[in-house]
């Protein structure tokens, strides 16, 4: 399968490019779905990666996943084809945290995961770990950063701030309410910003960012 190439923007549902592609890789095109693993790899591999902690790791579940999203096409059944694609790629590598012995680790205050209690966490106005993860001299630190957070927490970022998808499509995914999705990324965000402050060449970074908005 084609696993190399450029990554291209945008997934989300309502791309006429993307369901363009879709419609023929769902009547058997296999051209149609190489393009979207061309469209889509960079992101898959950055989610995995970013969940399991190793590329060699992360190379197995991208790939898989694009195998599994082929084998089961039919179980698409519209809306956002990341979002579907992204559900099969976080599945793939919490399967292999559990091979490990590593269960996806749980927030350390879940009692305050009730979506109905969201509007405890304020919301954030400071820079998202994407953007100061597109400065590639600080990109080491900042996955160094994303290390610390627990495993759950960490998924919804990079979900979120790394790889653009809306709450919605991030509670698809994770399979957790958008409140909790929403409360969740607001402390994972608190945290990182934490770890940012005690980072002197993080925190300088911040600065500049917050600066120029």
């Amino acid at each position: 399968m084609a696993l190399d190439g450029p990554a291209v923007a945008s997934g989300a549902a309502g791309d006429p490019a993307v369901e363009a592609l879709v419609v023929r890789a769902r009547s058997g095109d296999l051209t149609a779905f190489n393009a979207l693993v061309l469209r889509f790899q960079d992101g898959v591999y950055g989610l995995t990666l970013r969940m399991l902690g190793d590329s060699d790791s992360a190379e197995d579940a991208t790939q898989d996943a694009f195998i599994r999203a082929w084998q089961r096409f039919e179980t698409f059944r519209g809306g956002s084809f990341r979002a579907w694609l992204f559900t099969i790629a976080a599945n793939r590598a919490r399967d292999e945290l559990r091979r490990r012995g590593r269960r996806p680790t749980s927030s350390l205050d879940e009692a305050r995961d009730d979506p109905d209690r969201a509007d405890i966490d304020p919301v954030d106005s400071g820079p998202t770990a994407h953007e100061i993860l597109e400065r590639s001299e600080l990109k080491q630190a900042l996955e160094a950063a994303l290390r610390t957070l627990p495993d759950d927490w960490r998924e919804i970022v990079v979900l979120a701030d790394v790889q653009g998808l809306d709450y919605t499509e991030v509670a698809a995914v994770t399979g957790i309410p958008v409140g909790t999705v929403k409360s969740r990324l607001s402390r994972a965000r608190g945290r990182l910003r934490e770890v940012i402050r005690n980072s002197p060449e993080l925190s300088e970074a911040a600065g500049r960012l917050t600066d120029r908005r």
